[in-house]
């Protein structure tokens, strides 16, 4: 039976319910369990009579000198009892003795009241028993038989009155309103708390019956039924509180998923086909106009293949996302109709797919199962949008300020608002916005400077959202420091000062020269300049920069001289507060850029990886895909380096074809993207597969690790973009490009690479040939999509090893699962160590018990020196063609710390020196109780005060449209 077959029990949507049908008002015993019941007691009332006669004979025709000492009898049939009890409960374990080690701390000496209040019937029993004797040695045969009699009954009431236990008949459901639910259809039907446990039980399957206990979710679930509770709200509260369980084994959180996927399947059509034939056909109620869903060609083309396409779908993959992958997708990635998902994970895959690949159904196909299988996927606006009527698939744009003017200015704006509108993440420069006090020579008045256009910007974003309320606008703005107004750029999302000089909703970039650098860590003075006065300077980089800044300095055309270390300070203080602004380095992504042939790149995008060539006539847009790393390590611990060479060629050629197909909310980024065919692919999962090769973060096999992975990936994303070129032809600027004179990513780099592919071949391909797309890798942050997978974002150390997650039901917390399953093998996993986890802020560095292999495995972010990140950030980068994003994580910031880092980063050559800078707060409130009697006394205070101090991290959902 496969999971699909056990989480869909029978199709009449009463998985929960029993099969047949009754009254909502009484529940009667069945026939069934009448007779059973007089089964029961007529064998008990021979079995007792047979043990009477036998006592009686043994003790009546017996030598009075060779009787045996009643209490003998009695203490060993009480310990026949035990054995047989015993044997049982190891029987019902599967003859495991963990389980059976499990189940005794777990029901008896892990609840020592309800074992006490059992044992007071059955020492008073015991006493029975002996009395038995007594009286069967000096009464009479008839009333012996009538007080032994007398005993069961007298027991009984005992036990019920001490237990509270009460000798009912049918249970009126009025004074019992949580006997009976309402199914989907909205009938009341009586329900069988045995189902709920079966149907649990069989969603169980091929999970460690060591520790997932199907029975104590069913208990919780019942324990949560109330009056009119629908069939939907039970399978949701059995999922959550599953999930709920998740820190005392992994394999909860799979129960999780396999009841919440069990649920939908439930509630939707199986086949594919049919499901897109409803989205098309739908009618809006309210108009009753028809208002498909679906592309026409798309429907068409999956009409036209349904067979093929209906049967290459493999439902039962949809139990493999995690829970809270599959909440991710069922709130914000399935189709809806009227409020209900209408569509399943793998009918999205296809959906996907097709959308792509139109009538080369083996080529979706081929996606489709890559996807499904977990190797890779598609970035968030091509998930929420492919196959759709608006086919909007690019994740980043980027642009500049049309002109330094009104109509320039609000043009801009209006470029802006259509492509947030059409769920876009926008990174824009305005390096050539005049400062404030400067000439406008139209009026003869002075400019207010960036500060109130901002705020205008500001409020844009905050209006129109990304595709319709899913998410609001994101706008990132790049400024070169030499621009007058930078002291009140760096400050305007700043927690205080005056509301008119904030824009908090907007995200912050420099777009640093290395003059700048240059002259901060010499302590010299840096001139402000406005770009009216002084022009070209966002237009020229390297000595080109450097003479045309150098010559306005010369001529006193800069509007004021400070120091650049002031100006420096105010950048880092607003880092340190803000987590912003941004750091790029100008010279660093024009030298290493494969478009520096078209001019000079003026700006990143919103997450800082997207390093592209933008001008009044071209915005510049990119597609995104992320590898998931964690896939390509196999069960003997190697790295399977030809499946993701292979899998990274059908990534390239799928994003390639996104260019042709894609909707573009402006025109010039149609322009731009087909003139440059730039694409970004990137990685989620690296720490992942790091722990599942046992290799430390910063090991020197993670870091060899490291390289070769992006090594091949741009190997093979090059090979890919060449075989296309070798059809297609290259794309239209290629000739003067870096890669048309021969030279790769790496040699702009200066570094050799290492003997992981072959790189003569290649390159010959690629002179003789040329490439279709002008740019192959960025790695972006994989928020959403690494949810969804179930991974680590992006190439991110684990910041935290321990998380928290809010759902309906309240939070609770989630454990790495790697750290997890070693800690359950290695027998340290507990009630105990779970809290001083917590208490450690999810580090596990200062607990004495686990051994140091495991502590370097999993150490996190804060644990890890940024100097390491910082380069493995240059190691992969000498293989990244546009940028990364790269967080830098300091627990403690300082003027000091901050600024050694980035001067470290600025040396190695990244082109991204900072994304976010990642700190801890200076005080933790309380988030987590704890239950102290698990702890040891006198180590009860002391974790006691570092819990209530502890704050667990929430997993934060990051850039949604860049999450590759």
């Amino acid at each position: 039976m496969t999971v699909a077959d056990m989480g869909k029990a029978k199709d009449d949507e009463d998985a929960l319910l029993p099969s047949h049908h009754r009254t909502p008002t009484t529940v009667q015993s069945t026939p069934g369990s009448i007779a059973f019941k007089c089964y029961v007691i007529a064998s008990m009332c021979f079995l007792w009579t047979g043990y009477t006669l036998a006592v009686r004979y043994t003790r009546s025709t017996t030598n009075p000198s060779e009787l045996y000492a009643s209490t003998t009898v009695v203490l060993s049939g009480e310990f026949i009892k035990l054995c047989i009890t015993l044997l049982m409960i190891f029987r019902e374990g599967g003859h495991s003795m963990s389980k059976f080690g499990t189940t005794l701390n777990k029901f008896y000496f892990g609840q020592p009241i309800e074992l006490a209040k059992m044992s007071v019937p059955s020492l008073v029993y015991a006493l029975q028993n002996n009395l038995d004797f007594v009286a069967l040695s000096n009464l009479d045969a008839g009333v012996y038989q009538v007080t032994t009699q007398l005993k069961v009954v007298t027991t009984a009431l005992f036990m019920m009155a001490f237990l509270g236990r009460k000798m009912t008949t049918p249970v009126k459901l009025e004074k019992h309103p949580s006997t009976f639910v309402l199914k989907r259809n909205g009938q009341a039907q009586a329900v069988h708390f045995d189902k709920i446990t079966s149907r649990i039980q069989k969603l169980s399957y091929g999970l460690n019956t060591d520790f997932v206990d199907p029975i104590l979710v069913a208990q919780k679930v019942i324990a949560g039924m109330y009056k009119g509770v629908s069939t939907v709200e039970l399978d949701n509260l059995a999922a959550e509180t599953a999930a709920s369980l998740t820190t005392e084994h992994p394999d909860y959180a799979i129960l999780a998923a396999r009841i919440a996927v069990s649920n939908l399947h439930k509630k939707t059509e199986k086949v594919f086909s049919e499901v897109m034939d409803k989205m098309f056909n739908y009618v809006n109620p309210k108009t009753g106009q028809k208002q498909p869903m679906i592309a026409d060609e798309t429907h068409d083309i999956v009409m036209k293949h349904a067979d093929r396409l209906n049967s290459a779908i493999v439902q039962d993959r949809d139990f493999s996302y995690t829970y809270f992958g599959f909440k991710t997708l069922e709130r914000s990635y399935l189709l809806k109709i009227g409020g209900e998902i209408v569509e399943r994970p793998q009918h999205m895959l296809m959906r996907v797919s097709v959308g792509i690949h139109g009538e080369n159904i083996d080529a979706a196909i081929e996606t489709y199962n890559l996807m499904s299988d977990r190797f890779f996927t598609h970035a968030t606006p091509t998930l929420f949008n492919s196959g759709t009527r608006k086919a909007q698939l690019s994740s980043c744009f980027l642009l500049m300020m049309q002109e330094d003017s009104i109509h320039g200015i609000y043009e801009t704006l209006k470029q802006c608002a259509l492509i947030s509108k059409s769920a876009g993440g926008i990174g824009v420069n305005v390096h050539n916005i005049r400062a404030n006090g400067s000439l406008i020579a139209g009026t003869n008045g002075q400019s207010n400077g960036l500060v109130p256009m901002l705020r205008v910007f500001n409020n844009t974003a905050r209006y129109v959202d990304q595709g319709g309320n899913k998410r609001p606008g994101a706008f990132a703005i790049y400024l070169e420091p030499w621009h007058a107004d930078i002291f009140e750029f760096v400050a305007l999302k700043k927690n205080t000062g005056p509301e008119e000089e904030r824009a908090r909703d907007l995200f912050y970039a420099l777009w640093v020269p290395d003059l700048f650098m240059s002259r901060v860590e010499k302590d010299q003075h840096w001139s402000l300049m406005c770009p009216s006065e002084c022009p070209g300077l966002a237009d020229c980089w390297g000595e080109e920069f450097e003479k045309l800044y150098i010559r306005y300095e010369t001529e006193a055309r800069f509007k004021k001289q400070v120091r650049a270390r002031k100006l420096w300070e105010a950048i880092v203080s607003s880092q340190i507060e803000t987590g912003t602004p941004y750091m790029l380095y100008k010279d660093a992504c024009n030298r290493k850029s494969n478009q520096q042939n078209l001019g000079t790149i003026k700006c990143s995008n919103l997450c800082t990886e997207i390093v592209e060539y933008t001008s009044k006539d071209e915005v510049a847009v990119c597609n995104l895909a992320s590898i998931a790393l964690n896939r390509y390590v196999t069960a003997e611990q190697t790295f399977d380096f030809a499946l993701l060479h292979s899998v990274t060629k059908v990534i390239t050629k799928n994003l390639n074809r996104i260019i042709d197909i894609n909707y573009y909310p402006v025109p010039e980024a149609e322009r731009s993207n087909m003139r440059h065919r730039p694409i970004g692919i990137g990685v989620q999962g690296l720490a992942d597969a790091f722990m599942l090769m046992r290799y430390p973060f910063t090991s020197e096999k993670a870091r060899d690790l490291n390289k070769r992975i992006f090594e091949t990936i741009y190997h093979a994303a090059l090979e890919a973009s060449c075989e296309l070129a070798e059809t297609l032809g290259p794309y239209e600027t290629y000739v003067g490009s870096p890669m048309s004179k021969g030279e790769l990513q790496f040699d702009l780099w200066n570094v050799i690479p290492t003997d992981q592919c072959d790189w003569k071949t290649l390159r010959d391909k690629i002179q003789k040939h040329g490439v279709r797309n002008s740019l192959l890798l960025a790695p972006m942050p994989t928020a959403s999509t690494a949810q969804i997978l179930g991974n680590n974002e992006s190439i991110e150390p684990y910041t935290s090893n321990i998380y928290s997650r809010r759902v309906l039901s309240g939070d609770f917390q989630i454990v790495n699962p790697h750290l997890l399953k070693d800690l359950v093998e290695l027998g340290l996993w507990s009630a105990d160590m779970k809290m001083r986890l917590i208490a450690s802020h999810g580090s596990i560095q200062n607990i004495p018990d686990i051994p140091a292999e495991i502590k370097e495995l999993y150490k996190t972010v804060w644990e890890i020196k940024q100097k390491d990140i910082i380069e493995m950030a240059a190691d992969r980068g000498a293989y990244i063609d546009q940028s990364q994003s790269l967080n830098i994580h300091i627990a403690q910031p300082s003027m000091a710390n901050i600024t050694s880092m980035h001067f470290f980063g600025w040396k190695k050559g990244l082109k991204t020196g900072m994304y976010y800078l990642r700190t801890k707060p200076a005080v933790n409130p309380v988030q987590f109780t704890v239950d102290k009697t698990a702890i040891k006394k006198q180590e009860q205070d002391e974790l006691t005060r570092k819990v209530a101090e502890a704050k667990i991290g929430d997993a934060e959902e990051g850039c949604l449209m860049c999450s590759g």
